[in-house]
């Protein structure tokens, strides 16, 4: 299958098209490189270095490639950053990601799975969350993944275009060859990771005194390689017709100091926490229930033990201590 990832150059991203690559597919990278690394796409994939919003382009670009199918992960996706400045998220999540419509609609392209999130659901009233609960995001990182879904549902009425979107929270874990490196980097694990590699003295956590068994938030936490299956079920599925499906590793997830005392059993290190004020936008916990991936993809994650995802997280930085940093001036020989 020919497949064009958008934001290929990013963590899910890079993880994915490798994915897609060992089982066969041709893959094309499309990435403006504004959040993601070079040395992050995998070099049997072809990569196109541009905007999401120069839709002539991309239009020429699904044409050339004769693509069957786009995987749209290509995102801004800081919680925090999106409270402060929501015009940059609705002009990029929402804006960017019309300009990939009208480019498949223009080229002929009818099928897109879409990496979404369960950000959509905001605060939930039960857990696990369901795909068909009530909508009403806690920030504008969410209404914008929630506006591009709504968007995708016109699209199939108005030209036939079949989506499936997949909702997940916190992608952890690495592979051997491809792992998480933002700038700057607001995911737990990474951060505690650095403090075990002795990159900075302490953590912050956001937040000890939400309503949760230990006062800090819950949140689900799935496998990079997990993510990657479902994500490709989703394109191999697609063809048959729309869907939406929650990814989540089940149970009742972790909490944040849970998190911490899994980083310090697989790395062996203290790594010293503090307990900062709560992030604007946070819900408390946030847990997807993943039935109907199961039953009707047949996914099912691989890697749900914690101290696992954490350890292989954990050796990919051990390996790459300066991230994708390292990994370019190797490539030009510094």
């Amino acid at each position: 299958m020919r497949v064009l990832v958008s934001g290929g150059a990013g963590y899910i991203g890079s993880v994915t098209t490798e994915y897609l690559l060992d089982r066969g597919d041709e893959v094309v990278v499309y990435d403006d490189l504004s959040t993601g690394h070079r040395a992050a796409v995998d070099g049997r994939a072809v990569f196109v270095e541009r905007s999401l919003h120069d839709t002539e382009h991309l239009t020429a670009t699904l044409k050339a490639h004769r693509i069957d199918v786009v995987m749209h992960l290509a995102a801004y996706a800081l919680v925090g950053e999106s409270v402060r400045d929501p015009g940059k998220y609705f002009r990029n999540n929402v804006g960017g990601g019309v300009s990939l419509l009208e480019a498949m609609r223009a080229a002929g392209t009818d099928r897109l799975v879409f990496s979404s999130t369960c950000a959509i659901f905001g605060q939930p009233e039960k857990l696990p969350i369901e795909e068909d609960d009530p909508k009403a995001p806690a920030n504008p990182y969410g209404a914008t993944k929630l506006a591009f879904e709504d968007a995708l549902g016109w699209y199939e009425r108005a030209c036939g275009l079949r989506s499936i979107c997949l909702r997940y929270f916190n992608a952890a874990g690495a592979t051997a060859r491809f792992g998480e490196d933002h700038e700057p980097e607001t995911h737990l694990i990474p951060n505690l990771i650095r403090v075990a590699l002795g990159q900075a003295e302490r953590c912050t956590i956001h937040g000890g005194d939400y309503p949760t068994r230990d006062g800090t938030c819950v949140r689900d936490y799935v496998h990079i390689l997990d993510l990657a299956d479902a994500h490709a079920r989703a394109i191999d599925a697609v063809g048959s017709g729309s869907a939406r499906y929650n990814l989540g590793c089940g149970g009742q997830g972790y909490t944040v100091m849970e998190v911490v005392e899994a980083v310090r059993r697989v790395t062996g290190h203290p790594v010293p926490v503090e307990v900062g004020p709560r992030r604007p936008g946070d819900p408390a916990m946030l847990v997807a229930g993943s039935a109907r991936a199961r039953a009707r993809l047949g996914w099912a994650p691989r890697y749900e033990n914690l101290d696992a995802i954490v350890g292989s997280a954990w050796e990919w930085h051990r390996a790459n201590p300066r991230g994708y940093a390292g990994a370019s001036a190797a490539l030009r020989g510094g």
